[in-house]
């Protein structure tokens, strides 16, 4: 099929192959919790498969074969191995750059062109960012299920209801995170002077051994109380021009059940979390999992309507959040 401009289908292919890496980094960049996953590794493309797996091991309440014994005793031999794995669906998400017959027409010397297509697919690539960023924080239920299953899911408010990565949480304790109410378990609604109480209590809930949350993430209202219970000689801030805050990111710090985690704002404008709200996220069992193949690239080839003097390019990407380790994580509420 001829286009007005024969330069057009090319410089949009080229252009979005040149810049699909670059999108897939400013996408963490553009959150708090993904780029503290990718810092540690927890970004990590499926190549395929009709879902994405992440292999669990869990207490099934037995004993199992482990236990005490005294000289020539029976060592128990039962084959017990509680593995299994969390399964995920693939959620797809895209952006369109599109450009009109007239358009070509009118900018149809090739710097021109560039100038006109690099607008077009910044403009696009914001829209696939941010949206992505805010869904993140949702429960997976919006737009008919098809957004991400986001850390509404993952991290819920009520963890003993509901199915989680294929893994029924009324019946597996395991498989349950970590809740802090400030009213039920501090005694009073959230504010600055009940809220270090809750993040204390959440902090030794989540922790195991030498498992700790590395990551606390605030709507407006919770990280305004945090920083507000803390005098300003006490205040301890992230200033450093590396980590979170060298990133760009409103940073504090909190010193908990044996650990630091950086406090994260990750409300404002566009944000997506719900109110008076920190999730505890021990990165170490949470990832992004984008498809290889879909990674911000681009979807098929030029796109014109039989009826319609245009032509359509796609941005796409497929993936989701997984968890491997649900009990490490929590959140705490009002």
């Amino acid at each position: 099929m001829a286009f007005a401009n024969t330069q057009v289908s090319d410089l949009i292919a080229t252009t979005i192959a040149a810049r699909s890496r670059k999108l897939a980094d400013n996408l963490a960049h553009n959150n708090a919790l993904l780029y503290q996953l990718r810092k540690r590794g927890n970004v990590r493309t499926v190549s395929g498969g009709t879902h994405i797996m992440e292999e669990i091991m869990y207490d099934d309440g037995g004993d199992g074969s482990a236990g005490s014994y005294s000289g020539y005793d029976v060592i128990d031999i039962t084959p017990d191995s509680p593995i299994s794995a969390a399964e995920f669906d693939f959620k797809q998400y895209a952006a369109s750059i599109t450009i009109s017959g007239m358009e070509m027409l009118q900018n149809a010397g090739r710097e021109q062109m560039i100038d006109l297509l690099e607008g077009r697919i910044q403009v696009a690539e914001s829209r696939l960012q941010n949206r992505i960023a805010a869904d993140i924080y949702g429960d997976g239920t919006g737009n008919g299920g098809k957004d991400i299953t986001g850390l509404q899911a993952a991290i819920s408010s009520t963890p003993t209801t509901g199915t989680y990565g294929g893994i029924d949480r009324a019946t597996w304790n395991f498989w349950r995170n970590q809740v802090i109410s400030c009213t039920s378990d501090v005694g009073a609604a959230m504010s600055a002077s009940t809220i270090l109480s809750g993040m204390n209590k959440l902090a030794l809930a989540t922790a195991r051994g030498r498992d700790r949350v590395d990551l606390i993430v605030a709507d407006n209202e919770a990280f305004d109380y945090y920083q507000s219970a803390l005098q300003a000689i006490q205040r301890i801030t992230n200033d450093t021009g590396q980590g979170l805050a060298g990133a760009g990111f409103t940073t504090l710090k909190y010193f908990g059940a044996g650990a630091s985690a950086d406090v994260v704002f990750d409300g404002g404008i566009g944000g997506n979390m719900p109110e008076k709200t920190m999730y505890f996220i021990n990165t170490r069992y949470l990832r992004l999992r984008p498809h290889a193949s879909r990674n911000f690239t681009a979807m098929g080839g030029d796109r014109q309507s039989v009826n319609q003097d245009a032509v359509v390019r796609l941005i796409g990407w497929a993936g989701n959040i997984t968890c491997s380790g649900a009990q490490f994580q929590g959140v705490l509420v009002d």
